[in-house]
């Protein structure tokens, strides 16, 4: 009983030193958490904050994904040119980022340095897994080298067919229901048809396949469209931020269901081509493919790294399922507010039509072919004038991981949240005299000598840019191109303004509605 007693105290001895030595250690870092978020605020003090809602709230609540939050940033961009420091909450400090002097160290650090933030980015890992938008380090560092000769030139100039088929598409429905409007002005939502037209366009630069959803309903298309309605509605709704309360909820359920399909379609493509290529064998199947181009799934099935090693059926399918994701809204809603603004500027519109026609007279087919993107200057000014006035991603965010020295002598601390504002950069007086004014000559040659190119981001910039970029812009010059060989755009002044929507691509509240005239003489 005394040894068994003896055991005993030296067990709760024992029990109680090491819930002391965990209390200690719990102390301890608390102490090193305190001691280094003091001295990240040492250094975030040297950024101005604007007036807050008060010490405990901080900003939370004041940024709005609405018309007043973008007036907001407009107002925040004039008294702080170069950007400014806002607290979500008393211990979530986040740098608003204005102008390339605070832009360009991250911009240009690598990926390992200035990773993107994964605060909203993580909302989309179960739709989009491991792929080029939510990936980092090496995986990221890998595959971005794999799937850069995928938007080659070459392999976009196999594209511009396609483009410009769903582009007829599109300018077929157009143009029946302007001869059932009887020769009266057509009166359209612009960015919901732009939606289609450019899902459309991915299946077949992805997948070789023919959905018609523009035409016609499609469940792969339906389930995407409900998966971006999903995101941003889960945005919007702090309580349903964490994995385990949104399973639980109708939504959460609906997102589970919308992935499934998607990546039931993704996945039965991959696994038949991959299939079919072990069957025939690599120079066999690419006998096969012989007078027809490959889509961005042959291409990754052949990619291999520097070790000979190829991607898995998983990594193509979170790749190919990124690019339906980032290629399809990002480019609508640059083509929609592109619209809208030569709507409200017929000069510029005409300009641009003319120089579409000089470039199809006296051809048998009035398709633009690869050459023909080269020959649209003007086009291509509107273009890069739109994007910076109605940028689709209006803001991006990256959290060091580690210090990032300013040229000023300021410090961007490791872990602090940045919030690049493509919309702020875009619109600050510093950079772009009188910014609200749709002018496309800011962007002629002899306007553009001298400056900055973190000046105008649409599709980011640095290591870790958009991919697709040039992709986009080709698609963006067909089909306004092909558009303005066949209709005159109007603004609706009987309608308001629109009231614009930042979510993951910047809308507006009840739609971007125009005018279409059809252009007489032209079949």
């Amino acid at each position: 009983m005394a040894v068994a007693g003896a055991l005993g105290s030296l067990a709760a001895v024992a029990l109680g030193t090491f819930v002391v030595a965990l209390l200690l250690r719990w102390l301890w870092d608390a102490l090193l958490a305190v001691t280094r978020f003091r001295a990240t605020c040492r250094q975030l003090n040297k950024f101005p904050t604007p007036p807050w809602r008060n010490w405990l709230l901080g900003h939370t609540g004041m940024g709005q994904s609405t018309e007043q939050g973008l007036q907001q940033v407009d107002a925040l961009v004039a008294r702080y040119r170069h950007g400014c420091l806002w607290w979500g909450l008393p211990w979530l400090p986040v740098l608003r980022l204005f102008h390339p002097s605070t832009l360009r160290p991250l911009l240009s650090a690598s990926a390992f340095v200035a990773p993107k933030d994964k605060t909203f980015y993580g909302f989309l890992k179960p739709w989009l897994g491991e792929g080029l938008l939510l990936s980092s380090g090496q995986r990221w560092a890998r595959h971005r080298r794999l799937l850069t000769p995928a938007f080659h030139g070459d392999v976009l100039r196999a594209y511009l067919g396609i483009f410009n088929q769903s582009t007829r598409v599109l300018l077929a429905k157009w143009g029946a229901a302007a001869a059932a409007a009887a020769g009266g002005p057509l009166e359209m939502e612009v960015l919901q048809p732009l939606s289609l037209l450019t899902l459309d366009t991915l299946q077949k630069c992805i997948f070789s396949h023919e959905s018609h959803c523009q035409e016609q309903p499609s469940k792969y298309i339906q389930a995407i469209l409900e998966l971006s309605s999903l995101v941003v509605r889960r945005q919007l709704r702090p309580l349903l931020h964490p994995w385990w309360l949104y399973r639980l909820s109708s939504d959460g359920r609906r997102f589970t269901r919308a992935c499934t399909t998607v990546h039931a379609f993704t996945a039965d493509v991959v696994q038949r081509r991959r299939r079919a290529l072990a069957r025939l064998g690599h120079q066999a199947w690419l006998d096969g493919h012989q007078g027809r181009s490959m889509d961005f799934i042959d291409l990754l099935l052949l990619t291999k790294d520097e070790d000979g090693h190829t991607l898995s059926d998983e990594d193509i399918a979170a790749e190919a399922d990124t690019f339906m994701f980032e290629g399809h809204d990002t480019t609508a809603s640059g083509l929609a507010w592109l619209l809208y603004n030569l709507a409200g500027h017929p000069e510029h519109q005409e300009r641009c039509r003319r120089e579409v026609q000089e470039l199809l007279a006296g051809r048998e087919t009035a398709d633009i072919e690869w050459e023909d993107l080269s020959q649209l200057p003007f086009t291509t000014m509107c273009i890069k004038e739109s994007l910076r006035l109605h940028p689709p991603v209006t803001a991006v965010s990256r959290r060091c991981t580690e210090d990032v020295p300013l040229r000023d002598g300021r410090v961007i601390p490791k872990g602090v949240i940045c919030l690049m504002s493509i919309y702020g950069t875009h619109h600050n007086p510093e950079l772009w005299p009188d910014p609200e004014v749709f002018n496309p000559l800011r962007f002629s040659p002899e306007n553009s000598k001298g400056r900055s190119p973190s000046s105008f981001i649409p599709f980011s910039a640095g290591p870790r840019n958009c991919i697709g970029q040039s992709f986009a812009m080709a698609e963006m010059k067909v089909v306004v191109a092909l558009i303005l060989s066949r209709f005159v755009l109007r603004r609706d002044t009987a309608r308001p303004p629109p009231r614009r929507k930042p979510e993951l691509i910047l809308r507006a509240e009840d739609g971007l509605w125009l005018l279409l005239e059809p252009l007489v003489g032209v079949a």
